[in-house]
């Protein structure tokens, strides 16, 4: 039996640098920094006081929604609200000619409501267990992002979230593709949202040790892959693709923006947040994605890497594609555009897949900023400084996450 063939018609994304794909594209590809002091709360005490943060964010401002329905919504969820909107105009899709038990739903986060635990924790302590809101539980659920867009819409087909770290956008599309290939769903809405940008988030991050302490310069301080990196920064925001069946886009003459073609997850089974010393799952991954895309590596045009600005994590990813890509390796463009954004945890490989598909439309490579000296030993063709204008018909997006979770997608051209 073929494979259903799964194409994306519609992407967003909603970051620090805007909440419109082509503009937030174009700011990636001049290398612009959305990274700055964080404005939202008093981070005086905070031992990390940058971060790509969406300054006054209004979902009003952005898309046609009830007051209510925002309210009833944590930071995270409107962000994906805000985005699948955004993906769903841009495909022209109208659901009411559509199954809506045929149009599913999934969508990734590594903390969820985050932003609602604080504010109701504060509240308990403050004003007792009668004053703690209704409405925390699903605000805060990592299936609110998911449920809140399938009501927008009314869709019935499958719902459901992602929760495996930063490697969690990347899944839930990997997960929707798997969906519709099978014959689950005809059209999936898919990505990540993330809002992890909160005193305790920041805290706990920062306890970790691997995020950048470089306060005094936000506009420098995510250095993916540059020898002087010293950890990576948090980012909120969310990446939406829309993707369908090939036949169900040709059938109502949407336009198809590039094609869904390979994917693989698996786990490096040996810590919780340092990855693989081996390298071999990371490594893996991409083999396997490019097995299930049915292509050699030397057919790989761009590399839309994960690159952190984490020094073992850069290490091991750089590791893993000289692996994989062996005499290609050299050849292969290769770029993180996480030091412009900083790092959006599960909603990064949402925000990156869409800009892997912007690679393909506009046949530009966005540029690694930040990064002026790769680690001895790393002799891949890094994009630095600015956008390469080149031939791109395929591209991967790699995603590797705390808990061990590895993903990898490939994108085509469309044809």
């Amino acid at each position: 039996m073929s494979r259903r063939r799964v194409v994306v018609t519609g992407t967003a994304a909603v970051t620090a640098l805007g909440c419109d794909l082509p503009d937030v594209w174009n700011s990636v590809c001049k290398g612009h920094s959305g990274v700055t002091l964080l404005q939202r709360f008093d981070c005086s005490g905070v031992p990390v006081r940058i971060g790509g943060e969406i300054a006054d964010f209004d979902a009003h401002a952005q898309i046609e929604i009830e007051s209510k329905v925002v309210r009833r919504m944590d930071r995270f969820a409107q962000f994906a609200v805000v985005a699948a909107d955004k993906a769903v105009r841009q495909s022209n899709i109208d659901f009411s000619m559509v199954d809506p038990c045929r149009c599913g739903v999934l969508i990734g986060s590594s903390v969820g409501g985050l932003d609602e635990v604080e504010n109701q924790h504060s509240i308990l302590f403050q004003r007792g267990p009668e004053r703690v809101s209704a409405f925390m539980i699903p605000r805060i659920m990592i299936n609110s992002a998911s449920g809140n867009v399938s009501i927008r819409w009314g869709l019935r087909g499958p719902s459901s979230a992602v929760a495996a770290g930063c490697a969690s956008g990347t899944q839930a599309i990997g997960n929707a593709y798997r969906m519709i290939q099978s014959g689950m769903a005809d059209v999936m809405i898919t990505g990540g949202a993330e809002a992890p940008l909160t005193p305790l988030g920041i805290s706990g991050f920062a306890r970790t040790t691997t995020v950048s302490s470089a306060n005094q310069t936000p506009e420098v301080a995510s250095r993916p892959f540059d020898r002087d990196r010293d950890g990576f920064v948090l980012a909120e925001g969310a990446g939406i693709l829309l993707i369908e069946e090939l036949e169900s886009a040709r059938k109502r003459r949407a336009q198809i923006l590039a094609e869904v073609v390979g994917y693989s997850q698996n786990a490096d089974g040996t810590h919780l947040i340092a990855p693989d010393r081996t390298c071999a799952a990371a490594a893996r991954t991409m083999q396997a994605a490019l097995r299930d895309a049915q292509l050699n590596a030397e057919q790989v045009d761009y590399i839309n890497a994960h690159g952190t600005g984490s020094p073992h994590g850069d290490h091991a990813e750089f590791v893993a594609i000289q692996s994989v890509f062996a005499a290609h390796a050299g050849e292969v463009a290769v770029s993180s555009t996480k030091g412009q954004l900083g790092h959006l945890l599960g909603a990064s490989g949402g925000v990156e897949s869409a800009f892997c598909v912007r690679a393909i439309e506009t046949q530009t490579a966005p540029p690694s900023v930040n990064l002026d000296m790769p680690d001895d030993g790393c002799y891949l063709d890094f994009i630095q400084d600015s956008a390469r204008t080149m031939p791109i018909r395929v591209a991967m997006k790699n995603s590797f996450a705390f808990g061990g979770h590895n993903a990898c997608l490939v994108y085509a051209a469309p044809g």
